[in-house]
C-alpha cells in the first residue's frame, strides 16, 4: 500500500507538470486587441476560415478587428474577422443571443442588441473565447473548427429568449450586397451573405444547426416582418425560446465561399456532434501541437506568454478559402475547385514576405506547397500573382509584387509545386503594365506624380527587390537572358539616389529630384514612411548600398543617425509611425531589417544591442501589447526569428543574419525528427552581447546562418559576455542564393 501510495503520488506529479506545461496556457489572445494592435480575442484554428470573435458593433479605426479592449458592450459574434490589418471589413454573420431582461437600443451600433460585459467575466484562449453577457445574464462560449463556428449559449429562466442571426449587419468598409435565409426546419436554417468592402465580391454561404428546436421565428427584411425565404440586402431572423434555469443551446455554423453545398460539407465532415467541450478540446489540442513546434527556456513568465502569443498570432492567416469539397469562390469571380491541396487566401503579402512566410519554410513545412499552390492559382484565376488577396478577391492594396519573393524562397528552399508555372508567374508579375510597373520598366524608375499616394520611392526600391528575386529564380531555371534582364533592373535603386541629400529622393518624369525635400517628413512619395525608414531598403545587396553610401564608416554613422535622431513635438507623425526608436518606426514594416544590418559593417553588438530593446520595449503581455499592427503574423513573426538570435534580411537568400537570443535556450522541432537547438552560455540580463557563435561545434566566421543549416537539425550555441564584441565577420554575398 505505502508503494501504491508512492506511486500513485508520482503519478499524480507527472500528470499535474504535464498539464503545467500545455503551451496553449501561456497565450494571451487579448494581447493587440487595445492600443494599436487591431487584433481580436474570439476563437479560430490555425489558418482557419472562421474567426469567430465578438463585436462591439461600433465602427472605427479601433475597432478594425471588431474589437476594442476599452470598450464595454458587445452587439454579437460574427464569423469572419482580420488580424491587425488597417482594414475594416468581413464581420459575416452576426449571432446575439438575448432574452426579456434588456432591451435598450442605441445609435451607435446602429440600434442592434447588445450587452454590457467586464473582463473579469471574460476569458479566451487558443480555440476558445468565453464572455458574460451582463445585461442578460447569458453566458456566450465560443470555439471553432477549420471552417464552423460553435456557440455555447447558457441562458436564465426566461420565455423571451431569443437567438439572432443578423446578415444585414455591417461594419466600417464592409456592405452587404444580397442576403439569403431559409428555415429548413426547427432546428437548421441556410443562406448567405454577399458583400462588398475591401473584398470587392465577398461570398458566404452558410447553415446553421441548433442542438434543439425553436418554438417559433420572425423573418426580417429592412427591420419588417418577411415570408420564408427571405431575400434583400438587409435581412436577420430572431428564434424564439422558452429556456430553463441554466440551459444550454448549442449552435453550429458551417461555411463556404462557393455555395450551400459546401457548408453543409462543413458541418458534416467537421461538426457532426453537439459536444461543445469536444470541439473546444479538439482546437486546444491543435494549437499545442503547433506551438509545440517550438519550445523555450525562461523564468520570464511574461517573455514566455508574448513568445506563444506571437506563435499563435503568426498562425491566424494565411486562411482557408476552399470548403471541405475542394471548391471555392476565385479571384475570377467563378466557382473553382483546388485539387490535391487546399486554397487559401488572405495574403498581406507587403508585410508578410519579410519574416512569416520564411518562418512558415521552418515550421510549416507541411503547409508551405499549399500555400504557393494558392498563389499560383490566384495566377491562374487573373494572369498576375496576388498583391493582398482575401475571399477570393484582389485588394490591389500596398505595392510591389511580393508574391514574387515567397514563392522563389519556396522553390529554392525545396518545396514542391511547379517551377515553371511558378517562374511564369513571376515574370507576369514582373512585366505587368499596372501599378505603374509599366512606367519603372522604360524609366528604371517610378516618377514622382500627383497622386494622393504616389509612393514613387517606396515603389522603385521594392520593385527592384522583387526584379533581384525573378533574376536568381531565372538563373537557377537556366533562362540566361532573363536572368540578365532582371538583374539589371534589379539595380534601379540607384536611379533615385540623391547624393546630395544622401537619401532616396522622389524624382520627376524629366530626371530632376523633387524640390523641398525633407528626409523626416511623411509625404506621399513613401508608403506609410519617409525618407529614413525607406533608405535601407536594397536587401538584394547591402554591401552595394554600403558603397553608394560612402563605405562602412558612413553607413555606420547614418544607421546611428536613425536610431538617435528622435522625432520632435512639432513633428506631425501619421497613425503608423508607431513603436519609435529614432527615425526607426518598429510599428512598420519597412524598418524590420533595419537593425540587422549592422552586422555587414563589422558592428554586430550594435545589432544585438538594438534587437534586444526592441524585444524587450516593443511587445508586451498585455493588451496593448503590440507597438503597431499586428500585420496578419509579421509583427509576431518578427518576435519569433529575433527571440531566437536570428532574421531573414533577405527574405529570398536562403539566409538569417544573426542578433542575439532572448532566452537561456529554444528548441526547434522539425519534420523527420530532427530539432534544432539554440543555446545562450552565460546567459544572464546583463550578458546581452555575443562573444561567438558556434554551429554544430563549430566556431563561425560569419554574420549568418542558411536555411539549409537549420533545417538540417543541429545546435547553435551564443556565448554571451557583458561587453560588446566587434570583429570582421563574413557577409552573405550578393547574388547568390544559400
Amino acid at each position: 500500500m505505502k508503494n501504491l501510495g508512492l506511486f500513485l503520488l508520482m503519478l499524480f506529479t507527472v500528470s499535474a507538470f504535464a498539464q503545467k506545461q500545455k503551451l496553449t496556457e501561456y497565450v494571451n489572445p487579448f494581447i493587440g486587441t487595445d492600443g494599436p494592435g487591431n487584433t481580436y480575442p474570439g476563437a479560430t484554428v490555425p489558418y482557419g476560415m472562421v474567426q469567430l470573435s465578438p463585436d462591439i458593433g461600433i465602427p472605427g479605426w479601433d475597432r478594425i478587428a471588431g474589437y476594442f479592449y476599452q470598450d464595454s458592450i458587445i452587439s454579437g459574434f460574427s464569423h469572419m474577422h482580420l488580424s491587425g490589418t488597417g482594414a475594416g471589413d468581413l464581420y459575416d454573420i452576426l449571432v446575439m443571443p438575448t432574452n426579456s431582461r434588456f432591451e435598450k437600443k442605441i445609435e451607435a451600433n446602429n440600434y442592434k442588441p447588445f450587452s454590457e460585459f467586464n473582463h473579469e467575466k471574460e476569458k479566451a484562449s487558443p480555440g476558445y473565447y468565453a464572455v458574460e453577457l451582463l445585461d442578460y445574464g447569458i453566458l456566450a462560449e465560443l470555439t471553432a473548427t477549420k471552417r464552423t463556428g460553435i456557440h455555447r449559449y447558457t441562458f436564465p429562466e426566461d420565455n423571451g429568449s431569443k437567438i439572432h442571426v443578423d446578415l444585414g449587419y455591417s461594419l466600417n468598409w464592409d456592405s452587404p450586397t444580397a442576403t439569403y435565409i431559409r428555415v429548413v426546419n426547427n432546428t437548421t436554417i441556410e443562406g448567405y451573405r454577399k458583400s462588398t468592402g475591401w473584398a470587392e465580391d465577398q461570398r458566404v454561404y452558410f447553415v446553421i444547426e441548433l442542438s434543439r428546436p425553436f418554438d417559433s421565428y420572425e423573418l426580417f427584411e429592412d427591420n419588417a416582418i418577411a415570408e420564408n425565404p427571405v431575400k434583400g440586402i438587409d435581412t436577420r431572423i430572431e428564434l424564439n425560446f422558452k429556456t430553463s434555469a441554466e440551459e444550454k443551446i448549442i449552435l453550429k455554423t458551417g461555411i463556404s465561399s462557393a455555395n450551400i453545398d459546401g457548408a453543409y460539407s462543413s458541418l458534416r465532415t467537421e461538426a457532426p456532434h453537439f459536444n461543445f467541450d469536444r470541439y473546444k478540446n479538439e482546437a486546444r489540442q491543435t494549437w499545442e501541437k503547433e506551438l509545440q513546434k517550438i519550445r523555450i527556456e525562461t523564468e520570464d513568465k511574461d517573455q514566455k506568454s508574448v513568445f506563444y502569443t506571437m506563435m499563435y498570432q503568426s498562425m491566424l492567416a494565411p486562411t482557408l478559402l476552399s470548403d471541405s469539397q475542394g471548391n471555392y469562390k476565385g479571384a475570377n469571380g467563378e466557382v473553382e475547385t483546388a485539387k490535391g491541396f487546399e486554397r487559401y487566401d488572405t495574403f498581406s503579402l507587403w508585410d508578410t514576405f519579410r519574416a512569416a512566410h520564411p518562418l512558415y519554410t521552418i515550421i510549416q513545412q507541411e503547409k508551405v506547397p499549399g500555400f504557393i499552390k494558392s498563389l499560383l492559382a490566384h495566377y491562374k484565376e487573373t494572369g498576375l500573382l496576388p498583391v493582398w488577396s482575401m475571399q477570393g478577391n484582389e485588394t490591389n492594396m500596398m505595392l510591389g509584387y511580393h508574391a514574387v519573393p515567397v514563392v522563389v524562397d519556396a522553390y529554392f528552399k525545396g518545396f514542391d509545386f511547379d517551377a515553371e508555372l511558378a517562374y511564369e508567374a513571376c515574370k507576369a508579375s514582373a512585366m505587368a503594365n499596372n501599378r505603374e510597373i509599366d512606367v519603372y520598366r522604360d524609366l528604371g524608375y517610378v516618377p514622382a506624380g500627383e497622386e494622393n499616394e504616389d509612393w514613387s520611392v517606396s515603389k522603385t526600391l521594392e520593385y527592384a527587390y522583387d526584379d533581384w528575386c525573378v533574376a536568381m529564380f531565372a538563373k537557377d531555371l537556366g533562362k540566361t537572358e532573363d536572368y540578365k534582364y532582371f538583374l539589371k533592373r534589379s539595380q534601379n535603386w540607384k536611379n533615385i539616389y540623391d547624393e546630395k541629400s544622401t537619401f532616396f529622393r522622389p524624382k520627376t518624369e524629366d530626371g530632376s529630384f523633387v524640390k523641398n525635400f525633407i528626409p523626416k517628413e511623411y509625404t506621399k512619395y513613401f508608403s506609410e514612411s519617409n525618407a529614413w525608414q525607406y533608405f535601407w531598403f536594397v536587401p538584394q545587396n547591402i554591401p552595394e548600398l554600403i558603397k553608394t553610401t560612402g563605405g562602412e564608416e558612413r553607413f555606420q554613422q547614418k544607421q546611428d543617425s536613425m536610431f538617435t535622431y528622435h522625432p520632435t513635438q512639432d513633428d506631425k507623425l501619421p497613425i503608423f509611425s508607431t513603436g519609435m526608436i529614432g527615425q526607426y518606426a518598429h510599428g512598420n514594416e519597412p524598418s524590420h531589417h533595419v537593425a540587422y544590418l549592422y552586422n555587414y559593417v563589422n558592428k554586430p553588438s550594435k545589432t544585438q544591442k538594438l534587437v534586444r530593446e526592441i524585444l524587450t520595449t516593443q511587445y508586451k503581455n498585455e493588451p496593448a501589447g503590440h507597438c503597431g499592427n499586428e500585420d496578419c503574423g509579421q509583427m509576431s513573426s518578427w518576435y519569433i526569428f529575433s527571440s531566437l538570435g536570428f532574421y531573414p534580411v533577405n527574405p529570398a537568400q536562403g539566409t538569417y543574419m544573426l542578433g542575439v537570443p532572448l532566452f537561456e535556450s529554444a528548441e526547434i522541432r522539425l519534420p523527420a525528427n530532427k530539432t534544432f537547438r539554440i543555446e545562450a552560455e552565460r546567459y544572464s540580463g546583463e550578458n546581452i552581447y555575443v562573444k561567438s557563435v558556434h554551429l554544430n561545434g563549430v566556431k563561425l566566421n560569419r554574420s549568418f546562418i542558411t536555411h539549409k543549416e537549420i533545417v538540417a537539425g543541429g545546435e547553435l550555441i551564443f556565448k554571451m559576455t557583458d561587453k560588446p564584441v566587434n570583429k570582421k565577420l563574413k557577409s552573405p554575398e550578393p547574388n547568390k542564393i544559400y
